[in-house]
């Protein structure tokens, strides 16, 4: 029995669980990452093609089997072909992780920098009644949504915010996304909720932010063209007629980031040794 546990606990065994949890794991953030792109249908289509290729393989269709082994084969270069962008940001994202290399801590003062241009714009068109439809990407990609609209990619201020939804301008009619604390897009269009629970006095801009919610984790805020009122959506979730003060409080509980440390792993550790070596 000792001998047993000796062998469940031996470290090729412990090796091989971080092998496949770390696998599990970078599979499941790849999943998170291409969630609401276009790479999600190209996923759905290699599916239906290794469920046509197993088929094929128990039925014995060797031509069948042919060409679903000539897809696989160029299917890597083509993927790579393809989704060079997704790739790119892909490898972006992975260089600023704060494990190894060191980088600033920015992500409060944007957070704060982000809050403070949707305030400036939302209150200026609220006491207007100016339409508005804002929609800000959290862990679910928007790519999908975004290329339906005007390619932007501009610094998130209160004043453009404005021009863009001001009436009978080329980019008013839409969503605004917001990614990485840059405006991504304008004059997108959104997925509208087919859902009975909508008031039949809100209108297609409330629709389309609560049909965003509902497939995506992104955050909308939508002002009302009517009475001016501020709403809302997250998570399949509407909260309407919102106040300053409760928007605000809203905003900075999710888009804010806890408290973290200036640098890297290897910085941190290096600071501490250091300090330590100082004190003796």
């Amino acid at each position: 029995m000792q001998n047993i546990w000796l062998q469940l606990f031996s470290i090729r065994t412990l090796t091989s669980l971080v092998d496949i949890l770390f696998v599990w794991y970078i599979v499941y953030k790849l999943l998170m990452m291409i969630r609401g792109t276009k790479a999600i249908q190209l996923l759905k289509g290699l599916t239906i093609i290794i469920i046509i290729k197993i088929v094929s393989w128990f039925l014995n269709l060797k031509t069948v089997a042919f060409l679903t082994d000539q897809v696989f084969n160029w299917s890597v270069i083509v993927i790579i072909i393809i989704f060079t962008p997704e790739i790119r940001r892909g490898l972006e994202k992975l260089g600023r992780m704060p494990f190894l290399f060191p980088v600033r801590n920015e992500k409060k003062e944007l957070a704060n920098s982000l809050i403070a241009a949707l305030d400036k714009s939302i209150q200026y068109m609220s006491k207007r009644r100016i339409g508005a439809l804002i929609t800000i990407q959290m862990d679910t990609g928007l790519e999908e949504y975004a290329e339906t609209g005007v390619e932007l990619n501009a610094a998130v201020t209160g004043e453009l915010l404005i021009n863009i939804f001001i009436p009978n301008t080329p980019l008013h009619d839409g969503a605004v996304i917001i990614s990485n604390n840059k405006i991504e897009a304008a004059a997108a269009y959104l997925p509208l909720s087919e859902s009975n629970a909508i008031p039949k006095k809100l209108g297609t801009r409330h629709r389309a932010a609560v049909g965003i919610s509902e497939v995506t984790d992104a955050l909308t805020v939508v002002v009302s063209e009517e009475t001016g009122s501020v709403m809302i959506t997250h998570n399949n979730h509407m909260l309407s007629d919102l106040s300053q003060s409760d928007y605000l409080n809203y905003l900075k509980a999710q888009l804010k980031t806890p408290e973290e440390p200036t640098g890297s792993f290897l910085t941190n550790l290096f600071s501490r040794h250091h300090s330590q070596k100082e004190q003796k």
